[in-house]
């Protein structure tokens, strides 16, 4: 008998499963990463396509690429989450005032632009909820009160 004899198979189980535990967390590893870059691609071609919504739209002054990316993400972030409900509404229609508060508070005809922004991120980055914006947004008074 040799001195070198292989041992048996029971000795050696605990490096095949040291072996399959190591491939798993390089799979999860990969996952989390594959998922995070293609997210990240997501949210540049979103964050372009919006600056190119708002140039069209006449905005002179456009948030940078970065700063989209961070606040909206890939799918829009806040705004997409329920924006034809109550609370958005009260959000929008506070920030179509006179800006004072309390008893000072008071609505304003405001010039179709100031929506025109929030209109552009619904469609890029949740074009299901485009309409039910449309809808609630279409019943506001405009005026021509900005000079351009």
């Amino acid at each position: 008998m040799s001195e070198y004899a292989p041992e048996p198979e029971h000795h050696n189980r605990w490096v095949y499963w040291g072996a399959w535990i190591i491939l798993g967390v390089f799979i999860v590893i990969g996952l989390f990463t594959f998922s995070s870059a293609n997210k990240s691609s997501k949210a540049n071609d979103k964050a372009d396509q919006l600056i190119t919504a708002l140039k069209d739209a006449g905005a002179q002054h456009v948030p940078s690429k970065d700063q989209l990316v961070r606040v909206l993400g890939s799918d829009g972030g806040a705004i997409c989450e329920n924006p034809g409900d109550a609370l958005a509404q009260a959000t929008l229609y506070s920030m179509l005032s006179t800006g004072s508060s309390g008893p000072g508070m008071r609505p304003i005809v405001a010039d179709k632009r100031a929506v025109l922004g929030e209109l552009a991120v619904i469609q890029v980055y949740c074009p299901e909820a485009l309409d039910d914006f449309k809808s609630y947004v279409s019943d506001l008074k405009y005026a021509d009160t900005v000079e351009q």
